[in-house]
């Protein structure tokens, strides 16, 4: 995030929750919370710095990977970062936690991928939910705001369509592979998919049922035997 004059806070750096931030220098960007971000963004003291998966390019390979080159499966996300030992290892000129903090795992949603060292080719979990944050406040920092919005939406809808494909193979007593699936998404499928696997439930739990019924209906009629008894005359029959 490129930062212009604080009027209310000072310019050094500022006590938050998950520590300092960094000291804001003008015109040199300096890493920030997104929720600080947007405020500054709001009070014009501040330009965002969308990161590099929301270029239109890289949105335009990520919907070419969905589309052609993998139609069932969702596009890769992004690497995890390598397991912490003794502290946790954070490069200071992308993130705001101090170098010392204590030992943690960080897995998504807590990746650092909405900075401009994020991968270009990867959506984060939270890809949706960022992408509309930044649109809404800041369409001034991104280089064609439309071609965003089209390809957000496209890929947005494809990816859609693989969740709703994937619910087919439910009743053959498959799974659904949900890699690189974001939360948003999730959060919109999930009574969806809650209501088909409640329904196949109960659909498999009629056909048990009818099963049962049926092997007791044919013991009741002395069917049960019937194989017993015809081996034991194709024996006689051999002597």
């Amino acid at each position: 995030m490129a930062s212009k004059p604080w009027h209310l806070l000072r310019p050094d750096t500022q006590p938050i929750l998950k520590g300092p931030t960094q000291p804001l220098n003008p015109p040199f960007p300096a890493p920030l919370p997104l929720w600080l971000a947007l405020l500054l963004k709001r009070q014009r003291r501040a330009n965002i710095r969308p990161p590099p998966w929301l270029r239109p390019d890289s949105l335009a390979a990520i919907l070419e990977f969905e589309t052609d080159t993998s139609k069932e499966a969702f596009s890769p996300p992004p690497n995890l970062p390598p397991p912490a030992t003794t502290s946790l290892h954070v490069d200071q000129t992308t993130a705001y936690l101090p170098a010392t903090a204590t030992t943690l795992e960080l897995s998504p949603p807590f990746l650092q991928n909405s900075t401009t060292s994020a991968p270009p080719d990867a959506l984060p979990y939270h890809w949706l939910e960022l992408s509309q944050l930044l649109l809404a406040a800041a369409p001034d920092d991104f280089e064609d705001p439309d071609s965003v919005r089209r390809l957000l939406r496209d890929l947005r809808e494809v990816r859609m369509a693989k969740l709703r494909k994937g619910i087919e193979v439910l009743d053959a007593g498959a799974g659904i592979k949900m890699n690189g699936v974001g939360g948003m998404e999730i959060a919109e499928s999930r009574a969806f998919i809650g209501g088909v696997v409640d329904g196949l439930r109960r659909i498999g739990a009629s056909r048990e049922l009818t099963r049962r019924e049926r092997e007791a209906e044919a013991r009741e009629n002395g069917f049960a035997g019937s194989g017993a008894n015809d081996d034991d005359d194709d024996a006689d029959m051999d002597l």
